[in-house]
């Protein structure tokens, strides 16, 4: 039996009290390679430590990368707003 893979949209929040948002399958990994200097995204490798702040969960990767496109249009303001939610 095959198991149907989640896909989680996050927002981690930087050292600099800056956002960075992005997909993945696996939170606890993701976050570790952001705070590595190997694994990280380039965004996140000079902004260490990062925080996960807020995730949601989807059922397929589509799904996923269309919110993650929604909410990289936002401003800081709107995501903030998202994450006093």
């Amino acid at each position: 039996m095959t198991t149907a893979k989640i896909f989680y949209f996050y927002i981690v929040r930087c050292a600099d009290n800056s956002l960075y948002s992005g997909i993945t399958t696996n939170l606890k990994r993701r976050v570790e390679e952001h705070n590595s200097d190997k694994l990280g995204a380039r965004y996140t490798r000079s902004k260490q430590p990062v925080q996960l702040i807020y995730n949601e969960t989807f059922s397929s990767k589509s799904l996923a990368l269309k919110r993650e496109w929604e909410v990289k249009k936002m401003t800081k303001k709107e995501k903030e707003l998202l994450l006093a939610l």
